[in-house]
This record gives structure tokens, C-alpha cells and sequence, in this order.
């Protein structure tokens, strides 16, 4: 496993990719938090809080995390390359887990310079430190959970199709329809609503954005990656 994830990992900075995805993705958080007059600047809020960071950033990662795992399975099966990766004494767990974990890792190097965003709130509090530390971490904890889901259901969208963009479009709209379809269709629902919400990402995002980590929402989350590496596993199985 771990010479697969060392394969991958490089091979993401040997290119323009996770420069790529580490820019885009601060670019794009620091113009809405700092610079755009909108609903997320940060400047605007009148009390110090990073909540619009991590409103944001699950909508950024559902079009990056697609873009990362696109060609992980798709690039292999289009050159032929699957072929000779099955044939190494390495099981296809190993290479599954292997590509799933590089690509998180390049997901939390994103995730890292983003904490220059909680010191900033730290310091424009007043007085200085007048930050919830408890939402903040739990918000933390659930976008490296989201992220994890997330980039599974990338691995197994790169395993539909040889073509990359085709990829990444079925990672896209897998991830958006997970992210907020079943919010969308519990509108539509009287006293079933909050069941339905509960099937959705989202809902459980923001109950541990709330700083109290839930053994529920966990779960939620390891079962929802489990899954999609398990088809993963399977798709590769039949190749």
C-alpha cells in the first residue's frame, strides 16, 4: 500500500495538480472571506468567526476533490497501465487504500494553511481571542471527515470510465447529490424530513460543526467511505 501511496503522492507534485488544487483552493476562500463584498466576508460579519470558511469550503472541495481523483483508476485503465499495476504481489485493497490516501493527503495539505484564517479571527476578536475554539475544531474534524468521503466517492467515479473529464463530472454530480440532494427533496416532506436530511452529508457536517462530535456522524461518515472504497475494490476486481 504504502509504495502505491508514495507513487501517487508524487506524482501529484511531479505535475502541476497539487500546486494546482492547494492554490485554487486558498485563492478562492481568501477572496470570498477577505476580499469580496458578500454574505461570507469574513470583515463584514461584526463578530469574529470563521463559520463562512467552513460553509464554503465542502462547495470548493465538490468540484477540487473530483478533480484530484479523476485520472487515479481512469488514467490507468485508458493507457493500459491496470494491467501491469494487478500483476505486482500487491492486493487491490493495497492499491485502492494506497491512491485514496495520497489523494487525502494532498487534500489536508490544502486544509493546513487555512488555520492562517482562525489566527486572523483570533487576533480581530475583541477582546483578542474571543473565538469559539470548540465549533472551530469540531468544524475541522468534519471537513477532514467530509473530505474523506468525498475523495471515495472520486476513487470510484475515476473507475466508470477511461475518460478523465467523464470522471469528474460523475464524481461532481455523485458528491453534489450527496452534499445537498437529499436536503433538497426533505423540502418536499412533512414530518419525514429530518430522517431523510440524515441520509445527506450535509446534515451531519453541520451537527459536528456544532463541536459536539457525535459516535452517530462518525459512523455516518466511515460507512459512507467504506462503501465507495468497497465498490472501488469491486470495480477493480472485474477488470
Amino acid at each position: 500500500m504504502f509504495p502505491i501511496l508514495k507513487k501517487e503522492f508524487n506524482s501529484f507534485f511531479a505535475s502541476p495538480i497539487a500546486y494546482l488544487v492547494i492554490g485554487v483552493f486558498l485563492l478562492i476562500n481568501g477572496l470570498f472571506l477577505f476580499i469580496f463584498n458578500d454574505d461570507f466576508n469574513i470583515l463584514n460579519a461584526g463578530f469574529a468567526d470563521v463559520t463562512p470558511f467552513f460553509y464554503l469550503a465542502p462547495w470548493v472541495f465538490l468540484f477540487l476533490i473530483p478533480a484530484i481523483t479523476m485520472k487515479s483508476f481512469a488514467d490507468e485503465f485508458n493507457t493500459g497501465t491496470i494491467e501491469l499495476l494487478k500483476t505486482k504481489p500487491i492486493s487491490d485493497w493495497h492499491i485502492v487504500l494506497g491512491k485514496f490516501l495520497a489523494s487525502l493527503l494532498l487534500v489536508c495539505i490544502a486544509i493546513i494553511p487555512t488555520v492562517i484564517y482562525v489566527y486572523t479571527v483570533y487576533q480581530l476578536g475583541n477582546p483578542v481571542g474571543n473565538i469559539d475554539f470548540g465549533s472551530t475544531i469540531g468544524s475541522y474534524i468534519g471537513l477532514l471527515f467530509l473530505a474523506a468521503t468525498y475523495t471515495s466517492i472520486g476513487l470510484f467515479t475515476s473507475t466508470l470510465s477511461k475518460n478523465q473529464i467523464v470522471a469528474f463530472i460523475f464524481g461532481v454530480f455523485i458528491t453534489f447529490f450527496l452534499f445537498y440532494g437529499f436536503d433538497a427533496i426533505a423540502t418536499s416532506f412533512g414530518d419525514s424530513r429530518l430522517t431523510i436530511n440524515k441520509l445527506g452529508i450535509n446534515e451531519h457536517f453541520k451537527s459536528i460543526s456544532r463541536g459536539v462530535i457525535d459516535t452517530r456522524d462518525i459512523v455516518y461518515f466511515l460507512s459512507v467511505t467504506f462503501f465507495f472504497l468497497f465498490i472501488t475494490k469491486t470495480r477493480l476486481d472485474n477488470e
